[in-house]
């Protein structure tokens, strides 16, 4: 028993020592692309911590205006002015935005557009995940609102400042996990059945079907639009499960950094050459295999409809 528990005490040490080389082999792709972005403007949710962070301060780097779209704002001021010290881009703005009300996403929306004539990329990267049963100040289940619907109506509100801009891009950020989701019609809002983790894979798969058929609506307007599972990545999503928690800390070696976790998200705001490629799905910075159900052209086309429906908008 002794010789075990050294043996394994000794793996594990070894794991750790060497856990940013086992990280750098399990870190997936890498965005290639030079492109500068001086003069654009990026709207990222969500980019106060993790991922979203991350691709806010590759962004500013290379010369955008960003905006910080966040419901905590005083975590969004801290990170723009670890950003703006870092990149030395003073254009890096905070505003308040909590996708799981309408009235916020409405009034961000209504500020943003008479503060900027233009808007070249819009990175809807926030979510929740593992949330207990719960609602939106709208009666929306809590994951389905935040993750789908909320991001539904921002780029509803923005899109006409997006075609303004064109050429413009729309990511959206997925999971793998979409690959369990299913959209349960006849129970969207969970009032019948709910299940946490579920309920997150049927969020991420009405990002890919949102994305789809968003595609479908943009064709030649000069925006386009993708979906992207950015990887296993160290977050503060799993907040709200002891067990994955638990799995972070075991496996943390195997994880990608929010640095890395960004990469994806950056390839397919700035990669040269995606446009044929709108609608699709990426991951580690390369277009990737969908399942069926996201593939389901009438499922995308009822999703979008019943969304209109209870978010109270009419697409053109």
């Amino acid at each position: 028993m002794l010789v075990i528990l050294v043996l394994l005490t000794s793996f594990l040490s070894l794991l750790y020592v060497t856990a940013p080389s086992i990280r750098k082999f399990f870190g997936g792709g890498v965005c290639r692309t030079n492109v500068q972005l001086p003069g654009k403007v990026v709207v990222i949710t969500g980019a106060n911590t993790g991922i979203g962070k991350e691709t806010a301060r590759e962004l500013a780097r290379r010369g955008a205006r960003v905006y910080i779209a966040c419901r905590d704002v005083l975590k969004g001021e801290s990170a723009a002015s670890e950003i703006r010290a870092d990149t030395k881009n003073s254009q890096v703005l905070v505003r308040k935005l909590d996708l799981s009300d309408t009235k916020s996403i409405r009034a961000f929306a209504e500020g943003f557009l008479a503060e900027e004539k233009q808007l070249h990329i819009l990175i809807n990267n926030a979510g929740v995940m593992m949330c207990p049963f719960s609602k939106t100040a709208d009666g929306f289940e809590t994951h389905l609102g935040v993750n789908h619907l909320g991001h539904f109506l921002l780029t509803y509100l923005l899109l006409g400042r997006l075609k303004e801009s064109a050429p413009a891009r729309v990511v959206n950020l997925s999971s793998v996990v979409h690959l369990m989701g299913k959209i349960r019609f006849h129970d969207l809002h969970g009032d019948k059945r709910y299940c946490r983790g579920f309920a997150y894979c049927h969020s991420k798969l009405a990002n890919v079907l949102f994305t789809r058929e968003l595609a479908k609506k943009l064709q030649g307007t000069g925006v386009t639009t993708y979906a992207v599972h950015p990887g296993i990545v160290r977050s503060e999503l799993v907040r709200h499960s002891f067990i994955l928690c638990l799995f972070w800390r075991l496996f943390s070696p195997f994880i990608k950094s929010a640095r890395q976790g960004a990469q994806t998200s950056l390839h397919c705001a700035l990669a040269e050459g995606l446009e044929p490629l709108s609608g699709k799905y990426f991951s580690d910075c390369k277009r990737t295999w969908v399942s069926p159900r996201a593939r389901n052209k009438k499922t995308a086309e009822r999703l979008w409809d019943v969304s209109c429906e209870l978010l109270g908008i009419q697409w053109e």
